[in-house]
């Protein structure tokens, strides 16, 4: 893996229509890739609304298969058109009555990888999740890709710091955390949790969060995405509360390597101890 690895978010406002928002995140991707970055985030269920403000069946239309799915096909074609590894965030549709809130890695030349299915569903006002989806049941898998080890945790699981740890056990170099929150009690938490992960297990946090307000709720999304290193340092300035925006940062893996002698968090580990945190 390079020694220094440039990749890119993207924080976007919704279009009206998955065509639309889908052709705006192409191009975004084509402008990171001629600024030289290889890797790529979207944000959560990035090529729709955030229609889970609201309970209506009529937003499983948004749903579709993955990875062979109209989105998630259109980002291998572009990932192999970039040379830029993919992390696509999706409604998938595995079959009638299941259904999930799904991520799609994508190599840098266009072979699917796998997905992360979201564990913690939410069921707050504004956040009517478990209406459409079910807990996501395929562990917390680490990929290789083109640029190094890149894993994915999705919104809400955030504040659960179990599968942080997953994911660094499993070798994880840069986690991508596409979101969709809004301003509310939790907005305080947004410039904490992802930074302390980043600490408590020695990886960069590429965290992705919606702009702007949409028609399906009050929800106020106020973007600041950032990349944080394995100091709990942000990478550069956070992207503005009210603006799209395209992300480009530099991130120095060597870095990994050296908190983790430094910090020596693995080191001191007790699983041993840790019996009692599993238990219902």
């Amino acid at each position: 893996m390079a020694n220094v690895v440039r990749a890119a978010l993207v924080q976007a406002t919704w279009t009206g229509d998955t065509e639309s928002m889908v052709a705006k995140h192409e191009e975004h991707a084509r402008e990171a890739a001629r600024r030289g970055a290889k890797i790529i985030g979207f944000q959560e269920v990035f090529n729709s609304p955030y229609f889970c403000q609201v309970e209506e069946p009529e937003h499983y239309r948004w749903a579709e298969p993955v990875p062979d799915g109209p989105t998630v096909r259109r980002m291998r074609a572009l990932a192999r058109e970039t040379g830029m590894v993919i992390v696509a965030p999706v409604f998938e549709a595995e079959q009638p009555g299941f259904y999930y809130n799904t991520a799609a890695v994508i190599d840098a030349d266009g072979t699917y990888l796998g997905k992360y299915r979201k564990h913690h569903i939410p069921q707050l006002k504004g956040f009517r999740e478990k209406f459409y989806f079910k807990p996501g049941n395929l562990g917390w898998p680490v990929f290789d890709t083109a640029v190094g080890k890149v894993g994915v945790y999705i919104c809400y699981d955030r504040h659960f710091p179990e599968g942080w740890r997953q994911l660094g056990l499993a070798g994880a170099q840069l986690v991508y955390n596409p979101s969709a929150t809004h301003r509310s009690l939790s907005s305080h938490l947004w410039r904490l949790e992802q930074p302390a992960a980043a600490v408590a297990n020695g990886y960069y946090i590429a965290a992705i969060n919606r702009v702007g307000q949409e028609e399906y709720g009050d929800n106020d999304f106020y973007g600041t995405s950032y990349f944080v290193d394995p100091r709990g340092q942000f990478v550069g300035d956070v992207a503005s509360d009210s603006q799209e925006e395209l992300v480009i940062r530099d991130l120095d893996i060597d870095l990994i390597e050296e908190v983790r002698q430094t910090w020596a968090f693995y080191r001191d580990r007790r699983p041993d101890a840790y019996e009692g945190l599993v238990q219902p």
